[in-house]
């Protein structure tokens, strides 16, 4: 009995001293072929982050390729992911179906953790056509690895890496598409599955090609691609491993590393930090009128009376006599950016440069009649004093000739005065009160004879004729003399 308990107690002795089961494998540490790693490789992988990546998974999705085996292609994308450091400034992920068409499943700016990628994986749908590897290449460079797509600057350094995956062989050209894209700064790895053409996996992969092309016999064992995918991404990166102490952008330099900023910002002299520029110092923006600085970026804005243009660098003036724009009562005068008041014909502008008052047209100065204006509303229209005429121009006056025919209302003789008249009768006869008309006088009793009556009225009518004619040519010759002086001025 005593015996048992030594050799029982030797055996758990010796249990106690051995290493745990994860760490025994084969000699010197190596795994056991389908076993875990090594204690001390398993903490390598817990330590090793991947250098900043910007990655685009291109998948093969044709016809050759079965229902489940591309259900096994979107599980080796999600264990990649797994492997990943993903993030906005981390390693960035976008994946492309492709067949006889390409799709863009997501760009490298949509997600930035790994949950959301892996759920837009698993409901990826193969296309089922024909292999156009060249295409998808084409597009990826085109639409994928731009700024605009979530592709960082070159001034970041990050790496722009692409890994096809197929099973058959390219429909179209992909030697000079895949030589481009290299020329283009895209590191390419081809990852060719069962029928896959090495030669074609070649010709589109990146140098030195034992480190950029992989082969596997079936979907089935794609999964074995993740570790040696993990071990190029991690292998000898300070800037990965998180051994440095960039604040912002780690490059990573062989074995060294060196420190960068994000654009809008600037590496301080300790080579480590970094401070945000002012981008709207002169020659440092692109905005027409004003730049409003913003954290290390910038936005543009515009003067009053300007609006952003489409381009949100430049202005355009904005029509500030638009409806709901200005305060003017009458007239909107457009004035680049501004405007001004103004008032119809026959209103002033008032003293608050915008309402509008009717003018009095008729007042000293705002006419041209020569003698009356005549206000009618807004215009007004000339006329003349008595004994003068409006002359065709209809501003000017003339005197009129008061006794002309159809000028005066005198019964018998019509006595000019200057620009007027008066009225007188014949012999025989006396002007009536109403300064007009005659009536014939009344003649004495004592004439003894009817022939001396005619004779002293015949002389006396003469006299009076031959008078008022002398009277009349005198006043003609004074009128005649007027005009013309009138006419000299």
């Amino acid at each position: 009995m005593r015996r048992a308990l030594g050799i029982l107690g030797c055996c758990l002795l010796l249990l106690l001293l051995l290493p745990p089961p994860a760490a025994r494998g084969s000699p010197h540490g190596q795994p056991r072929p389908g076993g875990g790693l090594p204690g001390s490789q398993a903490a390598a992988d817990t330590a090793c982050k991947n250098r900043p990546l910007d990655l685009v998974f291109i998948i093969d999705s044709s016809r050759s390729v079965r229902p489940e085996e591309f259900e096994k292609v979107k599980i080796f994308l999600s264990k990649m992911i797994d492997t990943l450091d993903v993030g906005e400034r981390t390693t960035r992920v976008a994946v492309m179906n492709y067949a006889s068409t390409v799709k863009v499943e997501f760009p490298l700016r949509t997600y930035f953790d790994k949950a959301s990628m892996k759920e837009a994986i698993s409901h990826i749908e193969p296309l089922s056509a024909g292999t156009m590897t060249g295409l998808a290449i084409q597009t990826a460079v085109d639409e994928v690895f731009t700024e605009e797509m979530g592709t960082r600057p070159a001034t970041f350094n990050i790496p722009k890496v692409v890994i096809v995956v197929t099973d058959g062989r390219p429909q179209d050209q992909v030697q000079d598409v895949a030589a481009s894209a290299r020329t283009a700064g895209i590191e390419i790895y081809a990852v060719g599955v069962d029928r896959a053409d090495m030669q074609s996996l070649r010709i589109m992969a990146s140098e030195p090609l034992d480190e950029h092309v992989f082969y596997v016999e079936t979907y089935g064992v794609i999964e074995k691609l993740t570790s040696k995918f993990r071990e190029t991404f991690c292998a000898a990166n300070v800037c990965a491993l998180g051994i440095h102490d960039c604040e912002q952008v780690c490059v990573s330099n062989d074995r060294s590393y060196l420190c960068d900023c994000y654009e809008g910002y600037t590496l301080n002299p300790d080579k480590r930090t970094c401070s945000a520029v002012d981008m709207c110092a002169p020659g440092r923006h692109e905005c027409d009128q004003i730049c409003v600085s913003n954290n290390g970026s910038y936005v543009c804005d515009c003067y009053e009376g300007y609006t952003l243009n489409p381009d949100k660098k430049t202005c355009s003036a904005m029509d500030m006599c638009a409806p709901g724009r200005h305060e003017c009562a009458q007239v909107c005068l457009s004035n680049d950016g501004s405007y001004s008041c103004d008032c119809y014909e026959g209103y002033t502008l008032n003293p608050d440069k915008k309402t509008c008052s009717a003018v009095d047209v008729c007042a000293p100065g705002r006419h041209d009649c020569e003698q009356v204006c005549v206000r009618d509303d807004l215009f007004y229209t000339c006329d003349c004093y008595q004994g003068y005429t409006l002359n065709p121009d209809k501003k000017a006056c003339s005197r009129t000739e008061a006794c002309a025919p159809g000028t005066h209302d005198c019964e018998q003789v019509c006595v000019s005065n200057g620009g007027s008249y008066t009225c007188d009768c014949y012999e025989g006869f006396t002007l009536n009160p109403d300064k007009k008309t005659c009536s014939r006088a009344i003649t004495s009793s004592l004439v003894t004879t009817e022939e001396s009556c005619k004779c002293e009225a015949i002389a006396a009518l003469q006299d009076s004729v031959t008078s008022r004619l002398e009277a009349l040519s005198t006043k003609l010759d004074e009128v005649s003399e007027k005009l013309q002086a009138y006419q000299g001025r």
